[in-house]
């Protein structure tokens, strides 16, 4: 099969022929329609991610129709349409046996710790644990979003963060997950604040939500980060109910936290660095708490769907670019500055249909 290899770390990807993968016990082979082109694929091509190991296939979130079922695989059969969390639980340990697949402790991951979906065909583990049945009404390119960015994003603002109708939320970075979570949390009625460093992210997030946008600084300087703090505080009267760092960066973190009322919450998306040099020395006096949120169970897929479904939000409308397996090397390379606005995704064949 085609598929997008790298053999070293930041090396130009290469689009070559490679083995079909294996069908894995229990699992399933898919046939890739449409997978999307995520900050964290850059984060594996660059080596940020302990678990790549070389050559690698990179790519997480992805549409697909069933190519082969294991024979110990109850309840799916060829030729369905299916998404994946980019988690792939396995559905026997404590966290998943309490329902909580997206920390489940024996996880793999496509794209990560093997080969992922930047490819024609992609082995799932676990299948009975991890397939979601995607509706006739929602296309591929849609569906490729789903599994990884709009996911995290619905489990972040419903679960994790909790935010309620009309409480101020900020959301640092408007990429894919960002973008997710502005529009996500306008329909459920919280008031959200946009931050971002490109004009073209903020104008897509006032489009689907957004009440206030502020574009921020590109540079590491504290003082820019604390006037957008003190803006929000202004903004709000005293300080967001909510904020969520959808990029990953030290800098964003310490805006994020001081952007908080007392008893705020802080919501982790962006992947940090292993080490963060914080001023954390208000984190006790104003009791706030820093959650973490990390993708989202399969078991929790349909009322994301359903609201998908409604037209209450449209993650269609945040797919901007539409690429081949051929042109995914400048794209990652792209990524390496500012991101781009919205979601690109890869049709690995020809015609995704």
């Amino acid at each position: 099969m085609r598929a997008v290899l790298f053999h070293q770390f930041g090396d130009a990807p290469i689009v070559t022929d490679v083995p079909e993968p294996e069908l894995p016990k229990g699992g399933v082979i898919l046939q890739v329609r449409s997978t999307g082109l995520c900050r964290s694929d850059w984060h594996a091509w660059q080596g940020h991610d302990p678990g790549v190991a070389l050559p690698h296939v990179p790519g997480h979130e992805l549409a697909a129709t069933i190519a082969e079922v294991d024979s110990g695989v109850r309840g799916w059969r060829p030729g369905q349409r299916v998404i994946v969390p980019f988690i792939c639980a396995c559905g026997n340990c404590e966290q998943c046996r309490e329902g909580n697949q997206q920390v489940c402790t024996r996880q793999l991951q496509p794209g990560f710790n093997y080969w992922g979906s930047f490819a024609e065909y992609v082995a799932i583990p676990y299948a009975e644990v991890n397939l979601v049945a995607l509706p006739d009404e929602i296309g591929y390119d849609t569906a490729a979003s789903l599994g990884c960015r709009f996911a995290t994003a619905y489990r972040a603002v419903t679960v994790v963060g909790a935010v309620r109708p009309g409480e101020w939320l900020a959301v640092f970075g408007c990429g894919g997950v960002g973008l997710s979570v502005v529009m996500i949390a306008a329909a459920l009625g919280a008031r959200v604040i946009a931050v971002d460093t490109n004009p073209a992210a903020l104008s897509m997030a006032t489009r689907h939500g957004a009440q206030h946008t502020m574009l921020a600084s590109s540079g590491p300087s504290d003082s820019a980060g604390d006037d957008v703090a003190e803006q929000i505080r202004q903004l709000t009267g005293g300080g967001a109910a909510v904020t969520m760092d959808a990029i990953g960066a030290e800098s964003v973190v310490q805006t994020a936290l001081r952007s908080l009322k007392p008893r705020g919450r802080h919501v982790q998306l962006g992947l940090l660095p292993d080490q963060v040099r914080l001023d954390l020395s208000f984190l006790a006096f104003w009791e706030l708490s820093w959650l973490g949120s990390h993708g989202m169970a399969a078991h929790d897929y349909p009322a994301m769907l359903d609201l998908v479904r409604s037209g209450a939000v449209r993650p269609d409308e945040l797919v901007t670019g539409v690429i081949g397996l051929d042109e995914v090397a400048p794209a990652l390379s792209a990524m390496s500055g500012a991101a781009p606005a919205g979601i690109t995704v890869i049709h690995p064949a020809a015609d995704p249909s």
